[in-house]
């Protein structure tokens, strides 16, 4: 795989995700064998760039490159402006969203509403890559099918998207309107990269080894992007990465394994955010991990009651350390009905 002039180790990326895909979870995922990693959307308004929110969006101390920034907005120019910020503070790639369906980032006509406005959207997407040309920085694009069944215009705007100068395209096979609802469709995805020369990546319900597999047979697509079932389960990159080279599954990782990962990530967590907000954002990383797993539960709702970082480091510790009295390896990755709805 090939972004302007980054090579990437492999075709499975980690999906931006609002939240989640903080700096401490993309190094985690790449340790795992993710090939690329994503920021959260950082936002074009020039008054919000100070704000602790953005700056911790926007740092990327110790990140292996690619770094790849993902920016959202409305007006062409604040969002060139604000690829050069990115790129002034380590970015080497610029990521446009057109992709997000959350209600408070549509209702300002940013992230997949912008597919509405295609006259808009274009605009957008030519302000940013002539932008970037200068600095040698590739552009990429994040985009749903459309913004509703009946209107799907993925097509257009990808082929208007590799013409203004984008060198990546990724389609999530859903609507705005769908939102995390039913189920992704890959017509589209896969209409799109018989359509384009540059690489395109398909997103959306990827969550096993095998329905990478079958998702890159039918759409054609040169990678595939894990959202949600990546969260508590990061290893799943090097579990999809194994399989697509060998067609063989990998074994779940040790119990053992797990409970040095999570416990660096909490570390490397509560450095970047402090103690207090740490503490707290940290716990649904938590509870994904433990997610299904023997007293997951109680000790679940032990942990919401804990707002010291050690106190939660060490709780963490130990529900682990009495999980491996009880099992060697983690679960095997399986194909998730439950997951295929929020994907």
């Amino acid at each position: 795989m090939q972004i302007g002039y980054h090579s990437l180790s492999n075709n499975v990326f980690v999906a931006p995700m609002a939240g989640v895909t903080d700096r401490p979870f993309r190094q985690l995922c790449r340790a795992f064998g993710a090939g690329y990693a994503v920021s959260e959307m950082v936002t074009s308004r020039k008054d919000l760039w100070q704000s602790l929110k953005t700056s911790r969006r926007a740092n990327h101390d110790g990140e292996p490159g690619p770094i790849a920034v993902q920016i959202a907005g409305t007006d062409a120019a604040m969002m060139a402006e604000a690829a050069v910020y990115n790129i002034d503070r380590g970015a080497q790639i610029i990521d446009i969203n057109m992709g997000c369906p959350a209600k408070k980032v549509c209702n300002k006509w940013a992230g997949s509403a912008l597919m509405q406005d295609e006259p808009l959207a274009l605009s957008i997407i030519d302000a940013v890559v002539q932008a970037c040309v200068p600095h040698g920085v590739p552009v990429t694009l994040k985009m749903r099918t459309g913004w509703s069944a009946e209107n799907k215009n993925a097509l257009a705007l990808a082929r208007a998207a590799e013409q203004a100068g984008v060198q990546m395209l990724t389609v999530h096979g859903r609507t705005r309107e769908q939102g995390y609802k039913g189920f992704a469709e890959y017509d589209t995805v896969a209409a799109v990269k018989a359509a384009l020369r540059i690489p395109v990546v398909a997103n959306g319900d990827i969550t096993s080894p095998e329905k990478a597999r079958e998702v890159l047979a039918y759409t054609g697509a040169d990678a595939v992007m894990i959202g949600r079932a990546a969260q508590g389960r990061p290893w799943i990159f090097r579990e999809v990465t194994h399989f697509l080279a060998t067609g063989e599954h990998l074994a779940p990782p040790l119990v053992a394994e797990v409970r040095r990962a999570l416990l660096a990530h909490l570390q490397d967590h509560y450095s970047l955010y402090g103690e207090l907000t740490g503490v707290r954002s940290a716990r649904k990383h938590i509870a994904w991990y433990v997610r299904g797993l023997p007293g997951a539960e109680d000790f679940r709702q032990t942990m919401n009651t804990l707002d010291e970082a050690q106190a939660q480091w060490h709780a963490v510790a130990d529900y682990w350390d009495g999980l491996a009295d009880k099992m060697d390896r983690m679960p095997a990755t399986t194909e998730s009905p439950a997951l295929e709805m929020m994907e």
